[in-house]
């Protein structure tokens, strides 16, 4: 639900319902479709191969949101499988008419910046897998397992940027897809990328840890291409909506991949620039 809502924010789109698809495994050592409830109390019922407190959890959580992002449950299907449990939904969103924000339309001159910070989500799945630990873990597993969609800074993006998308991917890779279909480059000074205190002490003690907080993904927050002239309203319309945003770079001539600059103004490459799906 959250990811779908991202999407939505990054177009300045205002969410107006979504609709579920709900496959549930087959009841466990029975072939048949009817529900079915566990003569021991000692054991936890199920519904349709499912167990009833996990249906009634997923439905509290998802009716949660359903009301802080008044979004509205408009339709779908619910079904049986035999394989594994399976959700999927699709969001949809308005715009006013012609206004809808592109992620092509990022200008030579326009400024780059990201809401909120960038890392924690990938850095809170590779301490979850084990592969980095870390003192403080708690906020990074918190923004890998409940994204925070940006949907308060959409009506500050209608009026204010050229181009925007959210972060989905890894910031190096979402950046250069945003690049590539508007026909331009540009320059981004790592410095400046916002991190949050326990991203920055990981990575402090794990200086490898950086490539994987900008190309890892998974934070949902907004990238944005605001021409100079609209910077400040930009900066002043996020802050009255409670969303912080940082300008991290601008966009520059040219189809050459962005280029990523350390505090002495030399080129950071990185192996990869993105997670990949395939």
């Amino acid at each position: 639900m959250r990811v779908n809502l991202s999407d939505l924010a990054a177009k300045g789109a205002t969410p107006r319902g979504f609709v579920l698809a709900l496959a549930l495994p087959l009841p466990q050592n029975d072939d048949t479709l009817s529900k079915r409830e566990s003569a021991d109390p000692a054991k936890p019922s199920r519904v349709e191969g499912m167990s009833a407190d996990w249906l009634g959890a997923f439905a509290q959580g998802l009716g949660a949101d359903i009301l802080t992002y008044a979004c509205p449950l408009l339709g779908g299907d619910t079904v049986m499988t035999p394989g594994p449990l399976m959700v999927s939904i699709t969001a949809f969103g308005a715009v006013p008419t012609g206004r809808m924000v592109p992620r092509t339309g990022a200008r030579p001159g326009d400024l780059l910046y990201v809401s909120g910070t960038i890392g924690d989500a990938a850095l809170g799945l590779q301490v979850r897998l084990g592969k980095f630990a870390a003192p403080e873990v708690d906020h990074l597993l918190a923004r890998y397992l409940r994204p925070q969609p940006r949907n308060a800074l959409a009506p500050a993006l209608l009026d204010c940027a050229s181009g925007a998308m959210d972060v989905s991917d890894g910031l190096v890779g979402d950046l250069a897809k945003m690049l590539r279909v508007s026909g331009a480059s540009a320059e981004v000074e790592l410095s400046r990328v916002p991190l949050s205190s326990q991203t920055a002490a990981l990575i402090a003690a794990n200086p490898s840890a950086l490539e994987t907080a900008l190309t890892g993904g998974d934070d949902y927050e907004i990238l944005a291409s605001v021409p100079p002239q609209h910077a400040e309203t930009f900066e002043a319309r996020a802050c009255e909506a409670g969303v912080a945003v940082t300008r991290i770079g601008h966009v520059t001539r040219g189809d050459a991949a962005p280029q990523f600059r350390d505090g002495s103004g030399a080129t950071i490459a990185f192996l990869r620039g993105s997670y990949s799906h395939f």
